[in-house]
């Protein structure tokens, strides 16, 4: 049973990523229908993260008040609820409505599985999950894709995977009595770890270095699942539908990449994984500058896979470059300028996109990559991470 309770959290996963990729590939039906300006994708992308944000960090209290379970099947419902209500949004201050249980629900549920998961599985299963976090996320513009291609609308989109969605969340009621093997073993256990604050945190050296390489990779992240669709409709004068597919590379890339990731960590060292990650967005980005829709294409797909090894790597380097005792609050930290990343730099570039001209994404891209690296490599000059290593 333990093993069928994993397959449903493997199915969970798959479910999370449907909804992320969603609103980039919908967006250049949805700003023309709504009569709002391309900007205001930015205004809909930064509520669902302020609301992911407040979930996750409330996730703490409310998992010790309620069980696992409950939280996930909470969650899972909150976003099905969210993602029926776009379905049905014919006015922009619908979306914005709607977005806020679809924010809320997607940070509960993935703070609550990644937790699960940390607990009572082994860690090689959370490189497996998020491959299968990718593949919803590749699914996602698919099924818009597919909406947009029978003529039957984004509304219909959403729809589709407003009753996957649903569908899931009868599934997970109907299964409620595989997690109890988890929770008797996670009520049995009182894991301790140590507490550092994060005032002390801030006071060691490489901190602010590795927090903006943070900051500045979820921004890049986000910034082309959000505006990928948008650029290849604009600039390369693709069909709206076939923007929802080509936009998807995106996560075939990542998907592809951290599938492989796990394998190559056993050889190489953090760093190198994320210097090659760097690399291969680099060129991806500079395969987006030309206007070729087949280079566009590529350079999207090399940017989803120079993504994939940098997330989990940051986060593993975190104690050989912190020290053990302060990993937990540091990691926390990381996760808030993540989060900021996410929340204000795709909305940034929509105003650009907006008022001077969407071919500035690669630039745009650019920029993020290049503080990236800088404080990355500053972050290795002030630990003992590369000596410790090497």
């Amino acid at each position: 049973m333990f093993s069928l309770l994993l397959a449903i959290i493997y199915l969970a996963f798959i479910c999370l990523g449907l909804p992320d990729s969603l609103l980039g590939s919908a967006w250049p039906s949805m700003y023309q229908d709504l009569g709002v300006r391309i900007s205001f994708s930015g205004i809909v992308s930064m509520l669902i993260s302020l609301c992911t944000i407040i979930s996750s960090l409330f996730s703490g209290k409310i998992a010790q008040k309620f069980t696992t379970k409950t939280i996930t099947v909470a969650s899972v419902a909150l976003t099905a609820l969210g993602i029926l209500g776009f379905s049905f949004s014919n006015k922009f201050w619908m979306v914005c409505i709607f977005s806020i249980p679809y924010g809320l629900g997607a940070g509960g549920v993935d703070a609550a599985l990644n937790n699960y998961i940390a607990l009572h599985y082994q860690s090689k299963h959370m490189s497996w999950l998020h491959c299968a976090w990718g593949l919803g996320a590749i699914l996602g513009p698919y099924i818009m894709g597919y909406a947009l291609t029978r003529g039957i609308g984004w509304n219909k989109g959403y729809f589709i995977v407003a009753i996957i969605q649903c569908i899931f969340t009868a599934l997970l009621i109907f299964t409620l009595p595989l997690w109890k093997k988890g929770e008797k073993k996670e009520r049995s256990e009182d894991i301790k770890l140590p507490r550092v604050s994060y005032r002390e945190v801030l006071k060691t050296k490489g901190v602010l270095e590795t927090v903006i390489t943070f900051f500045c990779y979820c921004a890049l992240e986000q910034t082309t699942i959000l505006w990928a669709g948008s650029y290849m409709v604009i600039h390369n004068g693709v069909s709206e539908a076939l923007a929802a597919n080509y936009a998807s590379l995106f996560f075939v890339g990542m998907t592809v990449g951290r599938a492989i990731n796990g394998f190559l960590a056993m050889k190489f060292r953090d760093e190198q994984m994320i210097r090659v990650g760097q690399l291969l967005i680099l060129f991806g980005a500079l395969l987006v500058f030309v206007s070729t829709n087949n280079l566009t294409i590529c350079g999207f797909l090399l940017i989803g896979l120079g993504c994939a090894p940098i997330y989990p790597c940051i986060i593993h380097s975190t104690p050989f470059k912190f020290g053990v005792e302060k990993s937990q609050s540091m990691i926390g930290l990381q996760m808030a300028f993540a989060y900021v990343g996410s929340l204000a730099m795709p909305p940034l570039f929509g105003v650009i996109a907006d008022y001077i001209s969407i071919h500035l994404l690669s630039p745009f891209l650019l920029v993020l990559l290049f503080f990236m690296v800088l404080t990355q490599e500053k972050t290795l000059q002030k630990t003992a991470y590369r000596r410790e290593m090497l």
